[in-house]
């Protein structure tokens, strides 16, 4: 019990460390703190520069609420309890492994170590896409899951901030999946880490922005404005109840799997879901909402 009291306590000042460095400029490529500024400025600029819908203000509907939640869920979340939550449950998970006898060691199948950056790096982003384009799924087909994604999907005016509204239980659930398959083929660096992680951040806020670009050719490889707001939309034909265009970074699993869906310009369309109407409208009331559902 003490171990694990030691890494909780371990992970909050590690963490807290972290987060001052990056504010006081004490990192250089693994700041994550100016990265998504900088990042959320650049984007922001090009809604300025190349809007789709032109009536829509650069301070849109809860541009505040959004830019809240992409602060806190960030950098304030893993303060709180997501740093602490996944080391502790990785090393409860070794635990595990070495009462039978294993280790994580046992199960991978790559020494991605000796492989060339670019397909070391290649390798992890296919990886962590597709996994989190499984889970994406997930989280529309399960009711109690979708209760949880529903703080996402009550944005009703898309900018890019929109990107990072979400609940807390999100990463979570996200993290846990897709610990096993990174573990697998475990042997990342911290720089290939936010390389990846710099990249994902940058098309997020692209697809969840008032951009009118959909990428030519590359639209049926990168998930993009044009095609995420038919993910937003709020009323779905009959057969496509469960969610469509789940992509993350990639649009590709969604063509290959034939869960695409843009029927005509999404430019226009009402965003959020049945009975949106009633879902709370301040960011406390929109975490506790999941909890009193059955």
């Amino acid at each position: 019990m003490n171990k694990y009291l030691d890494i909780i306590k371990n992970s909050y000042s590690d963490y807290w460390n972290y987060v001052k460095q990056s504010v006081l400029m004490e990192l250089n490529w693994e700041n994550y703190f100016y990265g998504l500024i900088i990042i959320s400025l650049v984007v922001w600029a090009l809604e300025a520069i190349f809007p789709w819908r032109k009536n829509q203000s650069l301070f849109r509907k809860d541009f505040w609420l959004d830019t809240f939640y992409m602060f806190f869920n960030f950098f304030l979340l893993n303060l709180i309890v997501l740093i602490a939550l996944s080391n502790s449950a990785a090393q409860l998970f070794n635990d595990f492994l070495g009462i039978v006898g294993l280790s994580i060691a046992n199960f991978q199948l790559l020494e991605i170590n000796k492989l060339p950056f670019f397909a070391r790096i290649f390798i992890f982003f296919i990886v962590v896409d597709f996994v989190q384009w499984w889970t994406h799924r997930l989280l529309h087909t399960f009711e109690f899951l979708w209760n949880f994604h529903k703080v996402h999907h009550s944005v009703k005016e898309m900018g890019f901030a929109a990107h990072l509204r979400y609940h807390w239980m999100e990463p979570v659930v996200y993290s846990s999946l897709k610990y096993i398959p990174l573990a697998i083929i475990g042997g990342f660096s911290a720089k290939d880490v936010a390389i990846v992680h710099f990249f994902n951040i940058f098309i997020g806020h692209l697809n969840h922005a008032n951009i009118n670009w959909d990428y030519g050719w590359l639209k049926y490889i990168l998930n993009n404005p044009k095609m995420h707001i038919w993910h937003h939309v709020k009323e779905l034909p009959e057969d496509r109840k469960n969610g469509v265009n789940f992509g993350i970074t990639l649009s590709i699993w969604d063509y290959i799997f034939k869960t695409n869906y843009i029927p005509y310009s999404g430019r226009d369309i009402e965003l959020g879901f049945e009975g949106d109407e009633e879902f709370p409208k301040n960011f406390i009331e929109q975490e506790i909402y999941p909890l009193g559902k059955k």
